[in-house]
């Protein structure tokens, strides 16, 4: 009988978009009969506030520029003729930029033809293309890619090894709006560096991502790179998987960008509906909604039931913590909004963290992605019964079905298949759906104060262990602890971050320190050693 009530809930409340092949399923998200009644008059106003921002509306305060990636896909929405004709033209540039590297008119210093790529970028530059790439890639790519995400020198080094062989035949592609990026500038370097070890010429292997004017630009044409592509000041880094950003390594690495394209503008068309009910992103809001009490009460765990989608949760970490986590609402009120995201890809995570989503904290919900379409080309029947895509079918149901026995809410996505189109509608879906979540919870999801004051503090430890290392320099021969080093260069109420830097310098031969250890550690003494 229970399971008759679920389906008659679920034929209620299933949402189906044939446009773009996408069914949502939120039956097992336990919101009143009359929850749509009263979040109508919400919901009204974030399809206002959505409007505005497409119509061009100055929504990242912070740096008084638009929020445009939805002309992205639909370049005749842009609220400027320039801007339109802007997208346009790089949008072909980059075809024709393709077809050359792939048909070896463009070719690396020494005469080859590019089949690899380095993409050098941070955040929202890095996650977009490696969940893409992941998503759609095939043994037959003509450029294969791979990632400078992090300032780890390990992961370079890890990097590098596997590009050794072929670093002649690799282009590098630096990406970073501003141009300033710490992180991404250190991976240019290092990159660099490893071109000239093999007698390269970096500039003859690279080409950049970035704003015009922007230091990044000026460099790259100053060098005479192999090509240049605009990052616009109106395209976060968080949505910037269909712009050049995500375009560009998209193009290269074979894809049909005008497919993911479609998808992303046909989502977009769908969920510019003004009826809740049959606008697939304003669900997603809505459930959200329901499900934190708009006040982030609970996590939110995606789960795809697909390898090729395993990064889809990673990337969505970014676009909706970081677009929601906000300390003020837009009146200035402290508010400390935000959902934590995590999720990894089943079945895997049945026999990971699905134990305690069953029976422990009830203090999420789950998105479950259904992929229908198993693999080109038929399976086998395992044991006489079952393909092992039914195999996986199976344990997404049986999931879901648990959970729900448990009072443990979900949505469902349900998907056709992998391909650009689709992946292109999945990327549209959720930036939507985080949009008309902000409004409902009055922030604004289009600018990340947070992160700049990490920068800052980041830099503030650089300048401390400079100063600290040539405070030992000049007193060669003598050793001094974490505190009198700090005393000495006028930091005192720095000296933890002090005590950290040397912690780290001295484990490192790159920097002449050494360390002569106490117990507890922070009684070490550190000295010079030339």
């Amino acid at each position: 009988m229970e399971n008759m009530k679920q389906w008659e809930r679920y034929k209620e409340y299933l949402n189906f978009n044939p446009e773009i092949g996408l069914m949502v399923d939120i039956s097992r998200m336990m919101f009143p009969d009359d929850y749509f009644d009263r979040m109508n008059a919400p919901i009204q106003k974030a399809f206002q506030d959505m409007e505005a921002l497409e119509s061009g509306a100055v929504a990242n305060t912070d740096e008084n520029r638009m929020v445009g990636h939805y002309w992205l896909r639909a370049p005749e929405l842009a609220p400027r003729g320039e801007i339109t004709c802007d997208i346009e033209k790089t949008l072909q540039t980059i075809k024709d930029f393709s077809k050359k590297v792939h048909a070896g008119k463009i070719k690396s210093q020494k005469g080859k033809r590019f089949s690899r790529m380095l993409i050098i970028g941070m955040g929202g530059s890095a996650l977009g293309p490696q969940f893409v790439s992941n998503a759609l890639k095939a043994s037959k790519d003509p450029v294969r890619p791979y990632f400078f995400d992090n300032t780890d020198p390990d992961g370079f080094d890890r990097v590098l090894k596997e590009i050794k062989g072929v670093l002649s035949e690799t282009m590098t592609i630096v990406i970073s709006k501003s141009g300033g990026t710490i992180e991404t500038g250190n991976g240019m370097l290092e990159a660099k560096a490893a071109y000239q070890s093999k007698g390269l010429r970096f500039e003859k292997h690279a080409v950049a991502i970035t704003e015009a004017n922007s230091d990044l630009d000026r460099i790259a044409k100053k060098e005479r790179w192999i090509a240049r592509f605009p990052m616009w000041d109106w395209v976060g880094g968080r949505t910037s998987e269909t712009s050049p950003v995500g375009l560009l390594p998209a193009s290269l690495q074979g894809f049909d960008i005008d497919a993911l394209l479609e998808g992303a503008r046909l989502c977009d068309e769908v969920t510019r509906k003004k009826d809740s009910r049959s606008n697939p992103a304003a669900l997603l809001a809505l459930a959200w909604y329901h499900a934190t009490g708009g006040r982030g009460k609970k996590d939110m765990v995606i789960l795809p039931y697909k390898d090729r989608l395993q990064l889809f949760p990673k990337y969505l970490q970014q676009l909706v913590m970081e677009s929601l986590g906000k300390e003020k609402d837009r009146n200035g009120q402290i508010v400390n909004q935000g959902i934590s995201v995590y999720g990894n890809k089943g079945s895997t995570d049945q026999h990971a963290y699905v134990q305690q989503l069953r029976e422990g904290l009830n203090n999420f919900f789950v998105t479950f992605i259904e992929v229908l379409k198993d693999r080109e080309g038929p399976s086998l029947v395992l044991g006489g019964k079952a393909t092992s895509g039914d195999y996986l079918n199976a344990f997404l149901q049986g999931t879901r079905r648990a959970l729900s026995e448990r009072v443990r809410e979900s949505i469902t996505l349900t998907i056709e298949k992998i391909d650009p189109r689709s992946v292109g509608a999945l990327i549209a879906l959720y930036e939507r759906a985080v949009g008309f979540y902000a409004s409902l919870v009055n922030v604004n999801a289009y600018h990340q104060p947070g992160v700049e004051a990490g920068k800052k503090t980041a830099g503030l430890v650089i300048e401390l262990q400079t100063k600290a290392l040539a405070f030992l320099k000049k007193e060669k021969g003598k050793s001094f602890t974490s505190e009198e080093i700090a005393a000495a260069i006028n930091a005192p109420e720095e000296v933890e971050m002090v005590f950290k830097s040397l912690e780290h310098a001295s484990a490192n031969a790159d920097h002449p320190i050494k360390e002569v250890c106490a117990d507890p550690p922070f009684r070490s003494r550190y000295q010079y050693r030339p």
